[in-house]
């Protein structure tokens, strides 16, 4: 632990508490920087060809405090994205090679969902307003429900408890970069033009579960019958038109870009990096614990948003290749 009191977790959106102020080390000093670009990347990728698309909530699902709107056209070139997020395998990698440590593993707690916290005595606080995170002591993308708990089994699932820091530096050593909030949303729609879900608009369950999240009545009870309480192996769910798996539900991703709630209103949606600057990062995709009655953010259009040092235990991210 960095202190005997850790700050807890602020308040923040229902799926993702924060961090009111960031204490993380500037990316200069993050042992990531020894082997900058020299890492080895091995995640498949998929080709998403250059065009114009849609950004932006067209079926009135939107959440009016998430500035999903107003639609607008976004022409983008031609990329290359990681057809799932990265793994805790992948992540191994690239903590073995480098010595990293993450933002929870240097603040020595993390936000855990309440049903997944292995040990009940290394709870530190709660977060005020959202009772169902708790801060748990050692806490780490290791050892995701604190101390008892382990990825040695869920190696193929995505990376959880990494800020957008820690995401970056990951980046760096592969040599790659995070998506745009454009990129993210025009690869998540797998070229379907203004549809609800990487699918289409059948609802997550029609026809067999296409998608992590929620069911049961929130947050006491979950009834598994997608098959997983928190996160699901990367591949669990079919991939979309362009061959990303599971853009929806699973595990929030983080963004490049920094978050406006107006940013579509003033244009700024339309800039491939979005505002100059902010307070926090844009998050995208939902996760485990999105469900249709209380957080219906497993959307295409869903925005989020979280202070770059923040961690809990259903963020993750996937990365694009560099221009050549």
């Amino acid at each position: 632990m960095t202190s005997s009191e850790p700050e807890l977790p602020a308040p923040g959106a229902c799926c993702t508490p924060g961090r009111s102020s960031s204490s993380a080390p500037s990316p200069s000093e993050s042992a990531a920087d020894a082997a900058s670009g020299g890492g080895v990347h091995r995640i498949p990728q998929a080709a998403v060809p250059a065009g114009v698309f849609r950004m932006g909530d067209s079926r009135g699902d939107r959440n009016a405090a998430d500035g999903e709107g107003p639609v607008h056209e976004v022409d983008l070139g031609a990329f290359s994205i990681d057809s799932t997020t990265v793994t805790n395998a992948d992540f191994a990698r690239f903590a073995d090679a480098t010595g990293y440590r993450t933002q929870a593993e240097r603040d020595g707690f993390s936000a855990v969902f309440h049903l997944v916290v292995a040990r009940e005595a290394e709870v530190v606080g709660q977060v005020p307003g959202l009772p169902w995170w708790l801060a748990v002591r050692d806490a780490d993308w290791r050892r995701p429900g604190g101390p008892g708990s382990s990825v040695e089994d869920r190696l193929d699932h995505p990376v959880v408890h990494v800020s957008w820091d820690d995401a970056d530096a990951y980046c760096r050593w592969a040599g790659r970069r995070l998506p745009t909030e454009a990129e993210w949303e025009r690869a998540a729609r797998g070229g379907l033009e203004e549809a609800r879900y990487p699918w289409g608009d059948a609802e997550v369950d029609d026809g067999g579960w296409r998608a992590n999240i929620w069911q049961g009545e929130f947050p006491t009870s979950n009834t598994l019958g997608d098959g997983w309480l928190d996160t699901a192996p990367v591949r669990a769910f079919e991939p979309n038109g362009f061959g990303l798996h599971q853009c929806v539900g699973n595990v929030w991703e983080w963004c490049a870009d920094w978050y406006a709630a107006d940013a579509y209103a003033g244009g700024v949606g339309r800039d491939l990096r979005g505002p100059a600057s902010g307070q926090a990062r844009v998050l995208r995709g939902g996760s485990y614990l999105c469900q249709p009655s209380y957080c219906n953010r497993y959307r295409n259009a869903a925005r989020s948003s979280n202070t770059p040092d923040s961690t809990m235990g259903n963020a993750g991210f996937r990365t694009v290749a560099l221009e050549a």
